[in-house]
């Protein structure tokens, strides 16, 4: 009875969650949202002064290889991927064989 309830509870919380039908995006932040992030970890050194073309090179690069890699999630849909390794699984190989279904 508790496995019913527990499936109950999770359709009803997935449903009132605010990411509904958009549980994961991929993260999206520039070059400057970097830097920003830089300066309030490091209060009083100024970045945009200390900063030369390569460090505006190597943050234009951490922020295009990051949004490849990175996805903000609904946490509801990341405790179910945390908690059932099957469900990670065959998530992992819908994507693996995307397209095939139709060759």
């Amino acid at each position: 009875m508790g496995d019913v309830l527990d499936e109950a509870y999770a359709i009803a919380q997935c449903k009132d969650c605010p990411w509904y039908k958009s549980c994961v995006m991929p993260m999206r932040f520039t070059a400057e949202d970097i830097r920003r992030q830089l300066e309030s970890s490091a209060p009083g050194m100024d970045i945009t002064q200390q900063a030369d073309l390569g460090m505006q090179n190597l943050l234009s690069s951490m922020a295009t290889a990051a949004q490849s890699s990175l996805l903000e999630g609904c946490p509801i849909f990341i405790e179910r991927l945390r908690t059932n390794p099957g469900l990670a699984q065959r998530l992992k190989q819908i994507m693996q064989n995307w397209g095939k279904e139709e060759e």
